[in-house]
């Protein structure tokens, strides 16, 4: 090992890094936060410069261990409390809420709304706090890994360079890098294909109540979302399965009741519209390699799974790479195959409640239902909250063992667009 308490000389084959990581993101910042802690040298590059702007501010208690691991304390600046998610039906007047205290035993019981540029760098200053190197303004123009050695090539202005590792995580977000250069995108085709967002400053957040909870707001062609952010500040938007434009959002979400009461006297920022373009990585890891967070799968944002699967994917990878580093085993094709099952399970189980989200009266019947059951509804929450690892959860099972399917292209696609603006 050429790393933490072994400090012996490199020869001039070595490679440069332990661990070179691809994006500073959540799932990249976390990471190389859990590597540079255990003393490995550790590389992050990152195209974008922060504080940088984001959507995907909702996130899920099943992140929480991550977060105390990584010792990130919640400021007033950055987090708003989160106690659930309340479901609502504006045409019907009808709503529920989902509390997280209400779910299996054994998860954490809030989370947090939060501004994800702060929170992002927050992340990106942890990882440098911890050893990590961090460099900013530099676009991965390639990467790759074979049994010997991990790569990547890069551009910063007119400079380019080549870095070599001994493994390769890839937490490019939706610019899904390896997944691209493998031909591995295989896209999901029935969630929501486009979404348009705005936030407010001095918003009337009063209105939402003590709890703070996220609206998911029902429509009839997909889906809006009301979050509460620090500073009386409010994101708004909606997502739908066919292309939308600004006036969909402005006559529709924002002319409801509750935005209206939100939304009175506040000050609207610039409004947005782009893809959330949905899809799975079919060749996740591999030799000296692994993607995390959306370079993995991106889903629909609808159950905000997306921070979450990041954090706890990047942690847990992590968790086995350290040992596989030390002992020099780094290269077994079979490091990362548990692994991949588990994270299997929780992107299958988002990805089944999101397909019958928009494809099934799923959503009026268990959102906005009252006869669930005791059992079901502890269930339906556990998942609710990102608690999607564990095995005695009968609403989980009923989701994965269902027939239904959510839908893919049968060929992955190499050359899609990313939406460059999504939730990691």
């Amino acid at each position: 090992m050429r790393s933490g308490s072994d400090q012996a000389s490199q020869n001039d084959n070595d490679p440069d890094w332990d661990v070179i990581v691809i994006g500073a993101g959540p799932g990249g910042s976390t990471a190389a936060s859990l590597l540079a802690e255990q003393g490995f040298r550790t590389l992050v590059l990152e195209k974008d410069t922060f504080p940088r702007a984001k959507i995907g501010e909702s996130l899920l208690p099943a992140l929480m261990p991550v977060l105390d691991r990584l010792k990130i304390k919640p400021t007033d600046d950055t987090y708003v409390y989160k106690r659930g998610a309340r479901f609502v039906c504006e045409d019907t007047e009808r709503e529920q809420a989902f509390q997280f205290q209400h779910a299996l035993a054994g998860g954490a019981q809030h989370a947090w709304h939060v501004d994800r540029a702060r929170f992002d760098t927050q992340l990106r200053d942890r990882a440098v706090e911890l050893g990590a190197d961090v460099r900013h303004g530099v676009t991965v123009t390639d990467a790759g890994a074979d049994e010997q050695v991990a790569w990547v090539a890069t551009r910063s202005g007119n400079r380019t360079e080549r870095f070599t590792g001994r493994y390769l995580i890839d937490a490019s977000g939706q610019s899904r890098l390896l997944a691209r250069r493998h031909e591995a995108v295989v896209p999901y085709t029935q969630f929501g294909a486009c979404s348009v967002y705005t936030h407010y400053d001095n918003a009337n957040t009063e209105h939402l109540g003590p709890d703070f909870d996220i609206r998911i707001m029902l429509r009839p062609d997909g889906w809006g979302w009301i979050i509460p952010l620090p500073g009386k500040r409010l994101s708004v938007g909606i997502v739908a399965k066919h292309k939308i434009e600004q006036s969909l959002l402005d006559n529709g979400l924002l002319a409801g009741p509750l935005c209206q009461r939100l939304t009175e006297g506040a000050t609207r920022r610039e409004t947005k519209v782009v893809g959330n373009y949905s899809y799975n990585n079919a060749v996740p890891s591999g030799p000296r390699f692994a993607a995390v967070g959306d370079a993995a799968c991106f889903l629909d944002p609808v159950f905000s799974s997306g921070v979450t699967l990041a954090l706890r994917g990047a942690a847990d990878l992590v968790d086995l790479l350290i040992q596989a580093l030390r002992d020099n085993r780094e290269a077994d094709a079979n490091l990362l195959t548990d692994y991949q099952h588990s994270m299997a399970r929780a992107y299958g189980t988002f990805a089944s409640l999101v397909e019958r989200f928009y494809n099934t009266h799923f959503a009026a019947s268990y959102f906005l239902g009252t006869d669930l059951g005791d059992e079901l509804r502890r269930g339906v929450m556990s998942v609710l909250a990102g608690d999607v690892w564990r095995h005695d959860n009968t609403f989980q099972d009923m989701l994965l063992n269902s027939r239904r399917r959510p839908g893919r292209r049968n060929a992955p696609v190499a050359n899609a667009q990313p939406n460059t603006d999504g939730s990691d």
